[in-house]
């Protein structure tokens, strides 16, 4: 029995020595391959930290833009309000100032400010007597009986104002009663 085991035994290690053979000829390649994924993971790796440093760089920068924006926000808007406070200013040094000369630089003074007013897009809302209560830029403050269709502005108390197109201050109006 032993000449059976012994063509067994030489095919089984005839066999390990083809697979031994088989895998170094396949190795050089695997190695290589290998060698190559490294190399991509470790570039991955480094773009990965380059691409997460300037996210963190960007966000940095947009807040500071973000606080630069809040405190400089009314620059231009106090930078167009000096001229109205040297024009006061200038009216206050007049030592005996006419009735006159007092209204025309009231007038002039609330031209610049009315200026300054339209520069930064600081509009007035003032509605006319007849039109219709608008409750997003109008605030009734009575209805009164008048001689005009209900829920319509009669008298307008106070003035209102937007600014850029958003509501900073309501006009305070009366209403026409309902008939």
């Amino acid at each position: 029995m032993q000449d059976t085991e012994k063509p067994a035994e030489n095919e089984a290690v005839q066999d390990a020595q083809a697979q031994t053979q088989a895998s170094e000829a396949v190795e050089p390649g695997l190695e290589e391959q290998l060698i190559a994924a490294e190399a991509k993971i470790a570039e991955m790796q480094d773009a990965f930290l380059r691409a997460k440093a300037e996210a963190e760089n960007i966000r940095r920068r947009a807040q500071d833009d973000i606080s630069r924006a809040h405190k400089f926000a009314i620059e231009g808007f106090a930078e167009s309000l000096l001229s109205v406070k040297d024009s006061l200013e200038m009216a206050l040094k007049i030592e005996t100032p006419s009735v006159e000369s007092l209204k025309e630089g009231v007038d002039m003074t609330l031209k610049q400010l009315s200026a300054a007013f339209e520069k930064n897009k600081l509009l007035e809302i003032s509605p006319e007597a007849g039109e219709k209560l608008d409750p997003m830029k109008h605030q009734a403050i009575s209805a009164v009986p008048a001689e005009q269709e209900a829920n319509t502005v009669v008298t307008v108390l106070q003035k209102g104002y937007t600014i850029s197109e958003r509501l900073l201050r309501p006009a305070l109006v009366t209403v026409a009663q309902g008939k």
